[in-house]
């Protein structure tokens, strides 16, 4: 029976919803349970009612055991066997066996049960056996005697006995249903309540937000389920938060290309026609313009580049770095007048480099360029916050050394350094900016170009103000083509 209500879970139809489900396995199981109590009871009945006639009859037998021979006349003894419901009453004691009551003709008896110990697993397939069996049965039934040792059994037909098992089988089988239907029906709804309908609505939020994942997911309410379910409810709103922001931020970048490709021809226009105003500047022999001169170019003709490149950010792939081995203290020095902070400036922000003598970097120059650019703007704009400067309290420090096939270079400032907030989020596009009305992408682009070049760029942490450490690693050296052009050479 078991394995029949397994089986029946087993062939729920795979359409049926949660709840249909619920309710089935419910059902299949609250009757399982059922079944489960009714065939003990059954065969309790069959033991109960067994024992019922086997105390008739030790009463029947104590009146016919204390009457003299031949005092009880078959009239009486007819009306106790009727009482009993037997056919023949015995006792055994003291190794003799006595009839004490019997019908003129005792049939043949087909089945003997024996009610003084009982297995529970011997009472139900008894029980089972009398209920399957045909009418007009005979079975015997063996109990304890009125006294002393020995038995008392009872010769009598078993149809009053299955009967009676099918009576009480249909009876007790009507109040299981009721009650299987019941509590199937209470366990249901609270299944429901509890699970069912918090999922239903977990599926309507996940159907809405594919819907339109742009809105906004409510708020997890502090007064929230604290179980599995609630937990999986602030788990969804935090994941579609994070993915409405992570649209927004896609939308922004996709408004922020649209918008650069536009200005991008015009501007390098502008810029081609300054760099032939530049280009006439050098012919004038003033030393001043002789001296900024080919600063100017150098940066306008960079600027013509960066223009040229403006949407590679946009493809979310930068240009694949030249790299050959170039001094590092040369670029930190055109950054330094880039930003002008040189020597020959009154800069109100003092430029401090430690650079080893003679170090050489792997890289490419216009790339490490932007880094260490975007790095010391950022530190630039960070202390100008502070006006007015003190060139000897607010400082860029440029640090650069080799660690065996390493470069690492530092950009250091002596500012309030970076919140605790945005360090979660700082190479991060429109995230990592710690001023107001910055975009964030500074970082960005240092981190993908040192990426490019197979290093990194990080934060160190515990320094005064902003330390930001770049590692540049050299190129593995092929042994094959330095042979072949040496071969050449």
């Amino acid at each position: 029976m078991e394995s029949c209500a397994f089986g029946a879970a087993a062939r729920i139809p795979r359409h049926l919803g949660l709840s249909g489900k619920l309710l089935v396995f419910t059902l299949a199981f609250v009757l399982l349970a059922e079944i489960l109590i009714i065939v003990p009871s059954i065969a309790a009945f069959r033991l109960n009612w067994l024992s019922d006639r086997l105390a008739a009859a030790r009463t029947a037998a104590l009146v016919l055991d204390a009457a003299p021979e031949g005092m009880i006349s078959p009239q009486l003894t007819r009306e106790l066997l009727d009482s009993v419901g037997a056919i023949t009453v015995a006792m055994k004691r003291d190794n003799t066996r006595r009839l004490l009551a019997s019908t003129d003709m005792p049939p043949e008896v087909d089945h003997h049960a024996d009610v003084r110990d009982v297995s529970p697993w011997q009472a139900a397939t008894e029980a089972f056996d009398t209920l399957l069996s045909r009418d007009g049965r005979v079975i015997r039934a063996v109990g304890t005697p009125p006294r002393g040792d020995g038995f008392i059994e009872i010769v009598l037909s078993e149809t009053p006995l299955r009967k009676a098992m099918l009576r009480f089988a249909r009876n007790i089988a009507l109040v299981s249903l009721v009650i299987a239907a019941l509590t199937g029906a209470l366990v249901y709804l609270g299944l429901a309540w509890m699970f069912v309908r918090p999922m239903r609505r977990l599926t309507q939020r996940m159907i809405a937000f594919r819907d339109n994942p742009s809105a906004a997911p409510p708020r997890p309410g502090a007064a929230d389920r604290l179980d599995e379910i609630g937990q999986a409810e602030r788990e969804l709103t935090l994941m579609q938060r994070q993915i409405a922001d992570t649209l927004q931020q896609k939308n922004h970048l996709a408004a922020l290309g649209l918008a650069v490709s536009k200005i991008n021809h015009d501007l390098r226009n502008l810029l081609a026609s300054v760099q032939l105003i530049s280009d006439r500047l050098a012919d004038i022999r003033d030393p001043a313009v002789q001296r900024f001169a080919p600063k100017l170019e150098a940066a306008l003709d960079r600027a013509i580049s960066y223009c040229q490149q403006t949407l590679a950010y946009g493809r979310a792939q930068e240009p694949e770095p030249e790299r050959r081995m170039i001094p590092l203290a040369p670029l930190v020095a055109e950054v330094r007048d880039t930003l002008g902070l040189g020597p020959e400036e009154s800069a109100a922000i003092g430029w401090v480099e430690s650079i080893e003598r003679g170090l050489s970097v792997d890289a490419d120059p216009d790339q490490l360029f932007r880094v260490l650019l975007n790095l010391s703007r950022n530190a630039v704009e960070v202390l100008s916050g502070r006006a007015p400067n003190d060139p000897d309290r607010d400082q860029i420090r440029i640090t650069g050394r080799r660690e065996g096939a390493t470069v690492v270079i530092e950009v250091a400032d002596t500012g309030p350094g970076v919140p605790e907030k945005a360090r979660a989020h700082l190479f991060e596009p429109f995230q990592g900016s710690v001023r107001r009305g910055g975009t964030g992408l500074g970082l960005v682009i240092a981190s993908e170009l040192m990426k490019a070049h197979g290093g990194d760029i990080e934060l160190v942490p515990g320094t005064m103000g902003a330390t930001f450490q770049i590692r540049v690693p050299d190129r593995p050296v092929d042994l094959d083509a330095h042979r072949a052009r040496r071969a050449q050479g």
